[in-house]
């Protein structure tokens, strides 16, 4: 498999432990901001703004750094929800032709019959 095709493999995987990764980093920062005084923090409900703050931070980070993994993303999903589409169609076609047929030979037993 060629690296670029690894590359489109792992898209999610990818794009995951980015937008962990950027969450991590905003905490860090939250959390050297809380700790040198710059950010005011008291108690549990402090380290809960903390947490708070650096997902608010991390999402429109993510949003701007990672549109092109993100489309990644998209395109690998895409691509297999289609694929899974066209196998269930291909399925129930077959199943469908099985049903004709077996009811095509049950009428044609039944004539014979009579």
């Amino acid at each position: 498999m060629s690296s670029n095709g690894q590359e489109k493999s792992h898209a999610t995987l990818r794009y995951t432990s980015l937008r962990v990764s950027i969450f991590l980093a905003c905490l860090l920062v939250a959390l050297l901001l809380g700790h040198f005084g710059v950010i005011p923090v008291s108690g549990e409900a402090g380290m809960i703004f903390l947490f708070l703050l650096a997902a608010i931070a991390s999402a429109p980070i993510s949003y701007a750094l990672l549109s092109r993994q993100r489309d990644e993303m998209s395109a690998q999903i895409s691509t297999k929800v289609t694929g899974m589409r066209s196998r269930t169609v291909e399925r129930i076609a077959a199943q469908n032709a099985e049903e004709d047929a077996a009811d095509d030979a049950a009428r044609a037993a039944a004539a014979r019959r009579n």
